[in-house]
């Protein structure tokens, strides 16, 4: 059984759709299910975790303490493992970095947050990093229709901006931090997905059912268009080696005024139709 500690963050992030207040609030979470080593039973503990492109990080810190936290031991003993990020959960495969893998990639965490760096000195001990993989299936949610699955995933969009934001305000000067490159960069990719597969699927469709609202879904599909624009304009700056966080702060805010006025427009006008559609 978790701690009261964590129970009461579980619940919060399981009622609040990812979100929390107090010390972890604007921190990335999940929800991290094992299975107990020992008991069998499912383990849930709330971990702070780390864009990767398609996989997330998480690293074995306990706080600083000399032992390994209960969920890694149970990462080993089993590595299939139940995901929770606020709007999907999912199945992944859980693998302990090994090597120059986990060393530059824990050197990129401590770069970018150097609490990391000091759980490892306090713990006297190599603070494993884990993968999680998403597995071959469709994620779950508790959405109770479709409209409110839009606005969870919307509303995930809109944390990472305000979580990169920070981050790009917060960096000092010179080249830009290599986990704020791969968070910025993670970012872009997971959007130009989501439009990609509206474009695909959820619009079309809405388009045939209901043709009242094409102008609607061709505002959309523009709107989609000048956004991977601007997605494209910022990976190119993020990739160049020597980037000044200072100079990605007004791209970056011209990609967050068109999100946002996008996600409003598309919420307005869609969630009434998709509300009627079960999740």
């Amino acid at each position: 059984m978790p701690n009261d500690f964590n129970q009461r963050i579980i619940e919060e992030f399981r009622a609040n759709g990812g979100r929390v207040g107090g010390p972890f609030e604007g921190a990335r979470l999940i929800l991290l299910t094992t299975t107990g080593a020992r008991t069998g039973k499912p383990h849930t503990t709330p971990l702070g975790c780390l864009p990767d492109g398609e996989r997330t990080l998480v690293i074995a810190s306990a706080g600083g303490s000399p032992k390994h936290p209960d969920w890694y031991r149970n990462v080993l003993a089993q590595p299939r493992v139940t995901v929770e990020d606020g709007v999907f959960t999912y199945e992944a495969e859980a693998a302990v970095l090994e090597g120059a893998e986990r060393d530059r990639l824990f050197a990129r965490a401590a770069e970018a947050e150097p609490g990391w760096a000091d759980y490892q000195a306090r713990a006297g001990r190599t603070l494993p990093v884990v993968a999680l993989t998403a597995v071959p299936g469709p994620p779950r949610t508790k959405a109770s229709s479709m409209g409110a699955a839009l606005k969870l995933i919307h509303d995930a969009f809109r944390r990472e901006l305000a979580v990169i934001r920070e981050e790009l305000a917060g960096s000092g000067p010179g080249a830009l931090g290599a986990q704020l490159r791969v968070n910025c960069l993670t970012f872009c990719q997971n959007l130009h997905g989501h439009h990609t597969k509206e474009d695909a699927g959820m619009l079309p469709a809405i388009a045939a059912q209901q043709p009242e609202l094409a102008p609607v879904v061709e505002r959309l599909h523009r709107e989609h268009e000048r956004i991977a624009a601007l997605l494209e304009a910022l990976r190119g700056l993020v990739s160049a080696g020597d980037t000044d966080p200072a100079a990605l702060l007004p791209e970056f805010d011209r990609l967050t005024a068109e999100l946002e006025g996008h996600l409003d427009y598309e919420e307005e006008h869609l969630i009434p139709v998709l509300d009627a559609v079960p999740a």
